[in-house]
């Protein structure tokens, strides 16, 4: 199993849901995050006081797939957030040992996947 972590811009965090839920892959966290990169930030006037904020906000989203679904993951959310623009984001991909179904203590693979997609927004 890996974990595909993505930070992407959060105006296409509904594309990148809709790509994923095509794949069957619904298990997703989001975390609204502040974050730099190439993009730099901007600068923008506060009381008269020019002032250059550095920090974007941006979102993460996060799903444990099993290793076969990697790519086909990363391709999806890489189609989806892509704007051809700096800052559309990055995407990491970690290892997981294990995963526990809290619920059942179920183990391993069988506790991520999905039985139909789950159509997010719809």
């Amino acid at each position: 199993m890996r974990k595909v972590e993505a930070i992407i811009r959060p105006d296409r965090l509904q594309a990148v849901q809709d790509a994923l839920d095509t794949l069957g892959t619904s298990g997703l966290t989001i975390t609204e995050v502040l974050g730099c990169g190439r993009q730099r930030g901007y600068t923008e006037m506060y009381r008269g006081t020019r002032i250059h904020i550095s920090l974007q906000r941006k979102v993460k989203v996060e799903a444990v797939v099993v290793d076969s679904r990697v790519e086909a993951v990363v391709e999806a959310i890489a189609a989806a957030a892509r704007t051809g623009e700096i800052g559309d984001g990055k995407i990491f991909i970690l290892p997981v040992e294990e995963a526990v179904r809290i619920r059942t203590g179920e183990r391993g693979e069988v506790t991520i996947h999905h039985l139909e997609p789950e159509h997010w927004g719809h």
